[in-house]
């Protein structure tokens, strides 16, 4: 009786023994291969948290580029030329010469300041009320010249010749009437009109120049 007891206290203590034993062996088979837990403090660090993008410098609208603002701009500097609203224009005299008659093209300073002019100035017939161009500018007869100051009240011209387009072969010339003409200044993008009705040649090449124009110099 005494022997069946001790063998049950020491089947219990076999049985607990060797429950006690598998699970050794299966902590010291696994090794360090079980996966332990970490914090859960150390995950949020891996990841970026929201104050940490939201630190990060944004564009600020209009700051692109230099800090500096740039200069306004400026008009370009007066250049001392006479321009179109500084001068009047007129033609003067007239003396004819082999089918071509010469009249003197005036330009007078009309401004308050003093300007330069200087070679020679565009010229060309123009009819029509929009005051198209008709047929070639005038050809330019002699060299550049020198520059002519102006003061107010002062003048420049220049010999223009005005050929009888009536000699030239109708059929080449297409010959077309005229109101006057278009004068441009030299180095000038605006112009001037004289009116000088007559006629012109309204085809783009002629047998000859229906206009001539010379070398401006000082005085009328």
């Amino acid at each position: 009786m005494v022997w069946s007891k001790i063998r049950s206290v020491g089947g219990v203590g076999g049985v607990g023994a060797g429950a006690a034993g598998v699970l050794l062996l299966a902590a010291c088979g696994s090794g360090g291969t079980t996966p332990v837990a970490q914090p859960a403090s150390s995950t949020e660090t891996v990841a970026p948290s929201a104050t940490s993008t939201s630190a990060a410098p944004t564009a600020t609208p209009g700051t692109t580029g230099s800090s500096t603002p740039s200069p306004p701009s400026q008009a370009p500097p007066d250049n001392g030329l006479c321009k179109a609203g500084d001068v009047s224009v007129a033609l003067r005299g007239g003396e004819g010469a082999a089918g071509t008659v010469y009249r003197s093209l005036v330009i007078t300073n009309s401004s308050g300041r003093e300007c330069t002019i200087q070679g020679f100035p565009g010229v060309s017939y123009v009819a029509g009320a929009d005051g198209h161009q008709v047929g070639p500018a005038a050809f330019r007869e002699g060299t550049k010249g020198d520059v002519i100051k102006l003061a107010k009240g002062q003048s420049a011209a220049t010999d223009v010749g005005f050929v009888q387009v009536r000699n030239f072969d109708p059929a080449a010339c297409k010959p077309t009437d005229v109101t006057g003409l278009r004068i441009y200044l030299p180095q000038e993008t605006a112009s001037n009109f004289v009116r000088q009705p007559g006629t012109g040649c309204a085809a783009d090449k002629i047998p000859g120049n229906q206009l001539t124009v010379k070398t401006l110099h000082k005085g009328a």
